[in-house]
């Protein structure tokens, strides 16, 4: 029986429905340089502040960000292996980061 390489197994009537594993995806490796971009498209004009180059993973990033929005008294959420905070105030962000050792530039208008 020759095998077809586009074609994957759906259901079996031994196990029933198939899944594929997902691949846990790895973080991107940055330069070192963690940035802060202040980004508002698709936001209806609010602006949110964007962690960019942490290379974190996914659990370390969740974390990381529940500490900065405690701090930052606002909301946010991981998307990309990026964070993002619902605030402008982005020299209080840059701050926190800094006494956690990370280097930190503020990108972006």
């Amino acid at each position: 029986m020759k095998i077809d390489p586009n074609v994957t197994l759906v259901y079996s009537t031994d196990i029933g429905k198939i899944t594929e594993k997902k691949q846990p995806e790895s973080a991107p490796q940055g330069d070192g340089i963690v940035r802060i971009h202040k980004d508002s498209k698709g936001r209806k004009g609010k602006g949110v502040s964007v962690i960019k180059g942490l290379g974190l993973d996914e659990k370390a990033l969740k974390a990381l960000a529940q500490k900065l929005k405690k701090q930052c008294g606002c909301g946010g959420t991981v998307k990309e292996f990026n964070i993002e905070v619902q605030t402008d105030n982005r020299e209080q962000l840059k701050t926190l980061l800094e006494k956690l050792n990370y280097q930190v530039k503020l990108a972006g208008g």
